[in-house]
Order: structure tokens, then sequence, then C-alpha cells
């Protein structure tokens, strides 16, 4: 009776069990559920005030209200600390507040986590070129034109390479600078406002031809801009392009009459296209009076020249210059002019030796003197 007592127990035991796994099994799930939408609670709760925080400081850094911003994007990495939008953030808002270094600790951090973050390799640029520190400076530029951006990237990268170009021109790396903006100018298309833009740059740099076609492809696009005009005045005034820089001169200061630059250089061309004997269809009378008017100039600016501070008398390429002056003056009128026609050479030659010398020993000229050393440079090697 005792072992068939045991053998229903066994049997009844084995007949729950299953039940008994079931309940647990479906209790275990449920618990399982519970701590998981728990624990997804807890992490959108965290999530939904780091974002909260966050909006508020792009809200403040937008404004320029850094000190807030600061406080808010680091309320907001109390609840995402590997944040790389949060920490990038709050990296811009001190950069606000000029405290370069906190900046700089997290901008490192983010580079090495993502080295081909444009915006990133910009701000590092921009903190190495503070410092001075040229070469770091200009692989972090050139990594922020090729790295990627969000957004239109083609306007980041241009805006980019632009921002290097002043910087190269600021540290007088000219050269680097040209380079540059040819890079720049291939991929530019024929937008008038940054055509102009890339004139003004080319200007800068020295590189005069492609300053003027830039000025140029500006004006077709916008015929009216006063600016491309006084760009085109002064990029062909510096070519020695003096007819055109006249023209373009001259809508210029008609368009913006307070624009003192180009009223100077407009007068400054206006007086070589006169002053210049050398210049096509002028007849052989007025060529005369042009010589005598230039070397009468030349005379008056060897007798202003002051002489060397602490000199009793003048330096000997001074009374050279102004002795051969006294005795090439009896012939100069225009009748001696038209009895020998070869002193009209010999004449401008005495008359652009008495500019170079003058101007490079008696301060800049001004007027007819500058008018004529424009002469001498334009007529070089003729």
């Amino acid at each position: 009776m005792a072992a068939d007592r045991n053998w229903l127990d066994l049997r009844r035991y084995l007949a729950r069990e299953p039940v008994i796994l079931a309940l647990l099994s479906i209790a275990a799930v449920i618990l399982f559920l519970a701590v998981t939408g728990l624990s997804r609670a807890y992490h959108a709760q965290r999530e939904s005030l780091g974002n909260r925080w966050f909006s508020r400081g792009v809200a403040d850094l937008n404004a320029r209200h850094y000190d807030s911003a600061i406080t808010e994007f680091r309320a907001a990495l109390l609840y995402s600390r590997d944040s790389y939008a949060y920490q990038l953030n709050l990296a811009e808002a001190l950069l606000g507040l000029k405290r370069t270094s906190e900046a700089s600790a997290y901008l490192l951090n983010l580079w090495d986590r993502e080295p081909e973050n444009g915006l990133v390799n910009l701000e590092l640029a921009r903190i190495a070129a503070q410092r001075g520190q040229n070469e770091q400076a200009l692989r972090y530029y050139h990594n922020a034109i090729y790295a990627t951006w969000p957004g239109d990237q083609t306007v980041e990268r241009r805006d980019t390479r632009v921002e290097l170009i002043e910087y190269l021109l600021k540290i007088n790396a000219t050269a680097q600078a040209q380079s540059e903006l040819i890079a720049l100018e291939a991929n530019l298309g024929d937008d008038p406002t940054q055509q102009l833009r890339v004139g003004d740059l080319f200007l800068q740099a020295r590189d005069y031809q492609n300053a003027l076609a830039a000025y140029r492809l500006s004006l077709k696009g916008d015929r009216h801009s006063q600016a491309a005009m006084a760009g085109a005045g002064s990029a062909a005034f510096d070519l020695g392009l003096y007819p055109e820089a006249q023209r373009y001169l001259q809508e210029a200061v008609a368009a913006a009459p307070g624009d003192a630059q180009s009223s100077d250089r407009l007068k400054t061309t206006e007086l070589v296209l006169r002053m210049d004997p050398f210049r096509r269809q002028i007849s052989s009378a007025q060529r005369d009076r042009t010589v005598i008017g230039a070397f009468d100039a030349a005379g008056e600016r060897i007798k202003s020249c002051a002489l060397p501070k602490g000199a009793v008398t003048p330096p000997a390429w001074e009374q050279d210059l102004a002795g051969r002056w006294a005795k090439m003056k009896p012939e100069m009128t225009e009748r001696g002019l038209r009895r020998n026609p070869d002193l009209v050479e010999d004449a401008m030659d005495l008359v652009f030796s008495i500019e170079r010398q003058t101007s490079a020993t008696c301060g800049a000229p001004t007027g007819p003197d500058l008018a004529l050393l424009l002469i001498a440079k334009l007529h070089e090697g003729n």
C-alpha cells in the first residue's frame, strides 16, 4: 500500500511540474518585460531631459548667450556623456567666450573619434591660427575642405577655402593663396556675388589678371555692380591697362561719387593717358607739348626733393640728374623738338630717370609725378 501511495504522489507531482514550470516561465517573461520597459522608460526620460537642455543650449548659442549655453550643454551631457553633438556645441560655446584651451580639449577628443568631421577640423584650424601655429592651421584647414559636412557640402567647403585664403593672405603666404584661389575659381561658376568675392581676393593676392577676369564675370551677371566696376578698374590700373581702367573707374565713380579710392585712381589714370607722349593717335605737335610738360614736371620734382637728413649738399645722383636737366632745358621748346625729333626720346629717358630715382629716395610721388612714374613702367624695355 505504501508503495502504491508513493507512486501516486510521484505521478501527481510529475503532472503538476509542467504547469509550475510554465507559470514560472511566464512570471520570468513578465518580470523581464517589466524591467526592460522600466529601463527603456528611464533611458527615454534621460534622453528627453538631455534633448531639452540641448535645445535650450542651441537657442542660447545662436543668440550668443554663451554663459547660459555652456551651462545648458553641460546639463545635457549629464544625461548623455558621450554625445558628439552635445560636446561639439559645448566647444562652440566655449569658443564664444574665448575659452580656447577648454574648447580645444573637447575638439581634439572629437577629432580622435571622427577625424573627417568638417566643423571640428575648421574650429581646430581657427584655434591653431590664433596661436600662430601655421602648419597645424593649414593642415586642419585642408582637412576641413575635404571633410564631411552636414547639409550643403559644396557651400561649406567653398567657404572654408575662402577662409583659408584669407588666412594665407594675413600671414603673407601670397603664392599659396594664389594657388588656393585658382582651385576655388575652378569650381565657382558664374554667380556674380561669388565672382566679386573671389575677384577681391585675387586683388589682395596681387594676381591682377585673374582678378580682372573674375570682375568681368561678375559684371556679366550684374552689370550695375559698383563694387565689381571699382574692382575691375583697380585690377586694370595695376595691369597698366589704362583705357580699360578709365572706363571701369568712370562708371564706378558715377555710381558712387563718395568712392575716394576709385576717384583718386581715375584722376591718376586720366593723367597717365594725357601725359604719355608715346600713346597712339597723337599728333607730332601734341606729342611735343606733352614732352615739354613732362620735362617741366620732372624738373620741379627734382628741385623739391628734400636733402637726406644731415646732408649739406645734394647727393651725386641728384646733382647729375639736375645738371642734365638744366643742360637740356634750353632745347625743350616746340621749335627745338621739331628741329631734333630724337630729342623726344632723350628728354623722356631723363624724365623717367628723375621720377624713378626721386620715387626711391624722396618719398612716394603724387599727381603728375605718379603718372610719369607709371608711364615709365608702362614703357620699360621699349
